[in-house]
C-alpha cells in the first residue's frame, strides 16, 4: 500500500450530523403544516367568522400572506439541508413571535406556537455548537 492510500480520509457524517439532518427534515413537515394552515385559512376553508381573505383585518392579511408564502418556502429549503432554509425558518418564526407574543391584542395569544420556535431555535443552536466542536476536534 503507498503512503498517499494510507492517508486517504474518509469523509462520512457523524451521528449527530445525521440526526440534525433528520431535525432539520422533522421542522420541514411542520413548517410544510404551518404553511397549508395558512393556506387553508386564506382561501376561506377555516371555521371562523373573519377567516377569510376579504374578511380578515389587514393585519392579518399582510403576516397570513406573507407566512403562507414563506412557510412552504422554508420547509423545501430545511428538506434539502440547504443553507438558506434555516434562515426562512427564522424568518417565519420571529414573525410569528412578534405577532403572537409583541401584538396579543391584534393576532391572539398563541404561546405554544412561541414556546415552539423557542425549542427549535435552541435545539438548532445545539445541534450546531456540537458539531462545531466536533469539526473542531477533528482538526486538531
Amino acid at each position: 500500500m503507498s503512503e498517499v492510500t494510507s492517508r486517504r480520509v474518509v469523509l462520512q457524517p457523524s451521528t449527530v450530523e445525521i440526526v440534525f439532518a433528520w431535525f432539520q427534515r422533522v421542522v420541514s413537515a411542520y413548517c410544510l403544516l404551518f404553511g397549508i394552515l395558512y393556506w387553508i385559512r386564506l382561501i376561506g376553508f377555516y371555521p371562523g367568522p373573519l377567516w377569510r381573505f376579504d374578511l380578515m383585518p389587514v393585519h392579518w392579511q399582510v403576516a397570513a400572506v406573507m407566512l403562507a408564502v414563506f412557510f412552504p418556502f422554508a420547509a423545501a429549503g430545511l428538506w434539502m439541508l440547504a443553507s438558506w432554509g434555516p434562515v426562512i425558518w427564522f424568518i417565519c418564526a420571529v414573525t410569528e413571535t412578534v405577532m403572537y407574543a409583541g401584538f396579543p391584542e391584534l393576532f391572539g395569544h398563541r404561546l405554544p406556537i412561541v414556546a415552539a420556535h423557542a425549542a427549535v431555535a435552541l435545539l438548532y443552536i445545539v445541534f450546531r455548537v456540537v458539531i462545531w466542536l466536533q469539526k473542531r476536534q477533528t482538526r486538531r
